[in-house]
């Protein structure tokens, strides 16, 4: 069989519109009124109220907003969602390809990863409702979601379990109110990111089963004015709109989730899965920067009298990031596209190990780069006039969120010796096949050890 690697020319054909229209449309709005002010070295202070929790200036969001208005206008923002919600229907390949190629450009307007603006939407909160709502629930709240009166955030984290969601404490409990059956939930979360605006908060809770099970979670859709926020979170990469928060004897009509009763696992694991092949694709292209950035310094600077590029020291280390760069970028291509070929829901079950695998290991490799970066540029390399401290500090995090990458490999590893996945059925035949010659009083050498 005929195994083709190239990008398809209607794909390269969109890469050149998205630039033509980040240069016809995006350049000239962020040259505007010193909105350069936030992404040059006064990026962080211009873009953080630190006398309000640290939250987002007000300035820099509507900014962001009115460039998604542009690339919305123009076709590109709701690229990857569903065709029936104003998309195009973009596949995961189209997707990573897309990511890249922007985080390759380094900051700006049109794309700016620290709050995953883009001039192509990532937003697996689309994907997510239309495979698991139910017709009731698609009936009832997709045109609220597409319209943007629905914002929502994600609060499946708590203050004592993170890597360990299925051991969350927080319940919902049947109970009538006014004669209407529904729900009182209790629970704290925790890195609820968006609060400040949003109208609901996903919040998922235990409605059924013992601490650790799968099963027996269910995805609640509660009021922003139902839940607290306690306390905003300061983080190592400003603005931050991670708060705790938490949801206190709150009562919610019976339909007020999505998915299914004590089936709601599988929509979290939804979510990471299409944020971690984006994200790797990301970090990708944002580790490609740091590498072209430094090769390109490399070059010019020329302290004793020759090129930095001409010693080995400063190639070598290089050469290892851009051989990680190109084999990344195949095994998320190829993710990619296995996703784009099997059913959404069985993502989880058949590939999920290939979709850790990419993301750990890219945003591994974009923490490499930035320092890398740093260290070939020198002083300057260090202060807030690059880009890679702030690179750094941002695509840091993803080293924890979506899954720490110790979890992520944790994955790996159940489906590389076959306690999940594909495998699991052949070390099961294995496992009794051995038995059975140990009965029959085979050793290790007769079993083939």
């Amino acid at each position: 069989m005929a195994m083709d690697f190239a990008i398809p020319q209607e794909l390269v054909d969109y890469l050149g519109e998205l630039d033509r229209f980040i240069d016809e449309k995006i350049k000239p709005l962020q040259a505007k009124d010193d909105n350069e002010r936030f992404f040059d070295h006064r990026r962080e202070w211009a873009r953080t109220d630190f006398e309000n929790d640290g939250l987002p200036r007000h300035e820099w969001e509507a900014l962001l907003a009115q460039a998604r208005k542009l690339a919305d206008e123009a076709g590109h923002y709701r690229f990857a969602w569903p065709k029936e919600m104003g998309g195009q229907d973009g596949s995961h390949l189209w997707m990573a390809v897309i990511r890249e190629h922007l985080a390759a450009k380094g900051l700006g307007l049109f794309n700016d990863l620290q709050n995953e603006h883009s001039i192509v939407g990532n937003n697996p909160f689309i994907l997510l409702f239309k495979e698991f709502a139910t017709p009731e629930q698609y009936a009832r709240d997709s045109e609220a979601i597409v319209n943007g009166t629905m914002r929502t955030a994600f609060g499946l984290t708590e203050p004592n379990h993170g890597s360990d969601a299925t051991f969350m404490e927080t319940r919902a409990v049947r109970e009538e109110k006014d004669g209407k059956p529904g729900w009182r939930i209790n629970g704290e979360k925790m890195w609820t990111t968006g609060m400040h605006v949003v109208s609901h908060v996903m919040v998922f809770a235990r409605t059924s089963g013992k601490d650790g099970d799968a099963a027996g979670i269910t995805c609640f859709i509660v009021p922003r004015d139902q839940i607290t926020i306690d306390e905003w979170l300061w983080t190592f990469n400003m603005p931050t709109d991670h708060p705790r928060i938490s949801i206190r004897d709150q009562w919610v009509p019976e339909d007020a989730y999505w998915g299914e009763i004590d089936k709601g696992l599988g929509i979290g694991q939804s979510f990471v899965h299409q944020n971690r092949i984006r994200q790797a694709a990301s970090s990708l292209g944002a580790a490609v920067y740091c590498i072209e950035e430094s090769v390109k310094y490399a070059r010019m600077r020329k302290p004793f009298g020759k090129a930095l590029a001409d010693n080995q020291a400063i190639q070598w280390p290089l050469v290892e990031l851009a051989t990680q760069a190109e084999m990344l970028r195949l095994l998320i291509r190829k993710t990619a596209w296995q996703m784009d070929n099997m059913e959404h829901k069985q993502i989880e079950k058949e590939l999920s190990d290939k979709v850790s695998m990419c993301n750990y290991w890219a945003n591994r490799l974009v923490c490499e780069a930035a320092d890398r970066a740093m260290q070939v540029h020198g002083g300057m390399g260090y202060s807030r006039h690059k880009a890679f401290e702030h690179i750094y500090r941002h695509h840091r995090r993803y080293r924890i969120t979506e899954g720490a990458e110790e979890i992520q490999m944790r994955k790996v590893a159940a489906f590389l010796f076959g306690y999940l996945g594909p495998r699991r059925k052949e070390f099961q035949a294995y496992e009794e096949e051995w038995a059975a010659g140990r009965a029959a009083g085979k050793n290790d050498r007769e079993l083939g050890m």
